[in-house]
């Protein structure tokens, strides 16, 4: 196994490769306003630093988000990209998930915790997760979108990670790292779900409201008045 783990949900563009085993390369660079001009050549310089080659990939993971409309977009585009041009399967991964499974993964990680994450406009992502025995289980259903504020004040007693507790310090007991989605836990989360025969998601972007952009409803007229 090779698997290709990308993911452009958060202000990282983040890119790694998984054997199977263990992420044998992995790079990340934070830039919200650059994913497209940042992600081609990191899957190029990553799968390079490897010493692979594309024709050696087996299979794509990517972040689904929750995450901006833009960013994720460009992240879902180039998976499917490569997986249409290579002929890999290419998987969705809650890019949520794949920041609690960091966690989980890390040194300390406590037995419940929040993913919180710059949802913009004032607002946050979040998600409740459970760890036990190095795994993670989202325990809240669907992730969210609100205001830290508004939050119940079960979620606000519990630690985050990502870049919501960075944000609104006040909202959160205490602040877990990563910041950013890795795409390392991306891959590994990935890996580990097919290993025990469980489903990912489909490769569709997770949105949880309305796009800022929207189309007019009728035509403007160009000519003079």
């Amino acid at each position: 196994m090779l698997l290709l783990a990308l993911d452009t949900a958060s202000s990282a563009v983040t890119v790694a490769l998984h054997d199977g085993k263990h992420v044998v390369a992995e790079d990340s660079v934070v830039d919200s306003r650059r994913h497209a001009e940042t992600l081609t050549p990191m899957i190029s310089a990553v799968v390079a630093a490897a010493g692979r080659a594309p024709a050696d990939l087996t299979a794509v993971a990517v972040g689904v988000g929750p995450g901006p409309f833009t960013g994720l977009r460009v992240g879902l585009a180039t998976a499917v990209t490569l997986g249409l041009a290579l002929d890999l399967p290419v998987h969705g991964v809650c890019s949520l998930d794949a920041l609690a499974h960091a966690v989980v993964t890390g040194p300390d990680a406590p037995a419940e915790f929040v993913v919180a994450t710059d949802a913009r406009r004032k607002e946050i992502y979040w998600a409740r997760y459970r760890a036990a025995d190095g795994l993670v289980e989202r325990v809240s259903g669907m992730p969210q979108v609100g205001r830290p504020a508004e939050l119940p004040a079960q979620i606000r007693s519990l630690p985050a990670a990502g870049r919501g507790p960075m944000l609104y310090p006040d909202a959160f007991a205490a602040a877990l790292p990563p910041s950013d989605v890795p795409a390392g836990s991306v891959a590994s989360y990935a890996v580990q779900q097919l290993a025990a025969g469980r489903d990912l998601l489909p490769v569709q972007p997770l949105y949880l409201r309305q796009p800022d952009a929207t189309p007019a409803t009728a035509q403007k007229s160009v000519l003079p008045r």
